[in-house]
């Protein structure tokens, strides 16, 4: 290797070493700028942000998109999971899910289709349906403590529903059930 390309390279080094020190203090210094302005009250909690506590009387901030489906015999609200970034969070980070409401996952495919309980604060019921509605397996139970375990059904399913522990076995769901959903769903 010649001389001059050796300072070449040493010379792009340095410019990287340069461009990414640069990058760390900017960061530092926007990190230590947004703590001053918190501290000096600069930012207040939107009236609008999503409940944070147990209180359902604010659920439709929490799920405000839901559509009326049917699972077996009981009605209920669903709030639809159609894109791959709805369907990755899901019910993550939701402190509650009334007991009217439900998590329609929307797949488009048919496939077994895992879900996790990663970011989750309470119990829930997993219901998989092929793309008739027909429901091909249950899961009950699932805790928070279960992830990073995965559940998924044996059989193909085309959505996934995800309700509160014990709504199963409340309301007597059980395999070749229906899931009956809005037109165009």
């Amino acid at each position: 290797m010649k001389n001059a390309e050796r300072i070449v390279m040493v010379g792009i080094v340095v410019v990287i070493f340069g461009v990414v020190a640069w990058g760390y203090d900017a960061v530092q210094d926007r990190r230590a700028d947004l703590r001053e302005r918190v501290a000096q009250g600069e930012f207040e909690i939107r009236k609008d942000a999503p409940a944070t506590t147990t209180d359902q009387s604010a659920w439709q901030t929490i799920y405000p998109n839901t559509v009326g489906i049917i699972i077996g015999s009981v009605a209920v609200q669903a709030s639809v999971a159609d894109t791959l970034s709805s369907r990755i969070k899901g019910l993550s980070n939701t402190p509650y899910l009334p007991d009217t409401v439900v998590k329609l996952f929307a797949f488009g495919v048919a496939g077994e289709h895992s879900i996790w309980m990663k970011d989750m604060n309470y119990a829930i019921d997993i219901i998989w349906a092929d793309q008739e509605g027909k429901i091909v397996h249950i899961e009950e139970n699932v805790t928070p403590d279960t992830f990073p375990n995965t559940f998924s059904s044996p059989s193909p399913a085309w959505f996934v529903v995800e309700a509160n522990a014990g709504f199963v076995a409340q309301h007597g769901i059980a395999i070749g059930d229906k899931i009956v959903l809005p037109v165009g769903e």
